[in-house]
């Protein structure tokens, strides 16, 4: 898989309380073990993985303390499927997604 390239360009949008901002990793040409190239046209699926680019302040709780996000930008992530919320800002496409759904970092 294409690693997601990340420019070097000021978002001027901030997640609100337990969302992050996330570049999905592009979708490239996938090879099995066997040896076997399965197209990216062949995959109709979209990429649960991507990188943080944003994140929010965490979420209040009913104490009125916000607990900060466990994630920071830049760290790799797999969220849950159908868990995003697709946004395009300038002609990049980005995910906002709740912290609850990211499943793990590698």
């Amino acid at each position: 898989m294409k690693k997601p390239e990340i420019k070097k360009v000021s978002i001027k949008f901030k997640p609100a309380s337990d969302r992050v901002l996330v570049k999905p990793e592009a979708a490239g040409d996938e090879k099995t073990v066997s040896g076997i190239i399965i197209p990216d046209t062949a995959r109709k699926e979209k990429p649960e993985r991507g990188i943080i680019v944003a994140v929010g302040p965490g979420k209040r709780g009913d104490d009125g303390k916000v607990t900060p996000i466990a994630f920071k930008v830049g760290d790799k992530v797999m969220f849950a499927k159908y868990s995003e919320q697709e946004i395009t800002l300038g002609d990049e496409e980005y995910y906002i997604i709740k912290e609850s759904d990211i499943v793990g970092t590698f």
